[in-house]
């Protein structure tokens, strides 16, 4: 049997136990034809880039699976027929991941980033930094323009 990676999105007008009643649906087709979901995750309802059949949002869920083709081709035709389904991406992988998603990870606020002036970012560059440091001479006023037409 081969390792795939499926992600696909449901419509935005779900609620997560219907989302989760969908997974539950999907993981049964793999199963029921020889196949193993080694995990599910759900991504929660998250922003599309653009508009799919006049959503905005979508809930997204990942499966990692360990099944023949046969099994994968009948769950990617159920959610082609299933109207919830907005779309749905399955990818052949040389070995499941074993933590969490790359997405999952991400949640963090932060993002591992430096934040400026509390935890050591140099540099700054706006100007309430510069009047800060370094306080400033006035300025000469500039020569006016009259006599141009």
């Amino acid at each position: 049997m081969a390792f795939y990676e499926c992600v696909y999105i449901a419509r935005q007008d779900l609620s997560v136990p219907q989302a989760e009643a969908l997974n539950e649906q999907f993981a049964k087709v793999v199963t029921d034809n020889g196949g193993n979901v080694a995990k599910t995750e759900y991504w929660g309802l998250r922003n599309l880039s653009f508009r799919i059949k006049k959503n905005r949002k979508g809930h997204y869920t990942l499966f990692n699976l360990d099944a023949p083709s046969a099994a994968v081709q009948e769950m990617e035709r159920q959610m082609r027929l299933h109207e919830d389904v907005l779309r749905c991406l399955t990818v052949r992988v040389e070995e499941l991941e074993a933590g969490p998603s790359a997405m999952t990870q991400s949640r963090g606020g932060d993002r591992g980033r430096p934040r400026r002036r509390s935890e050591g970012f140099e540099g700054g560059g706006g100007y309430r930094d510069r009047e800060a440091r370094e306080p400033r001479e006035p300025r000469e006023p500039r020569e006016s323009r009259e006599g141009v037409e």
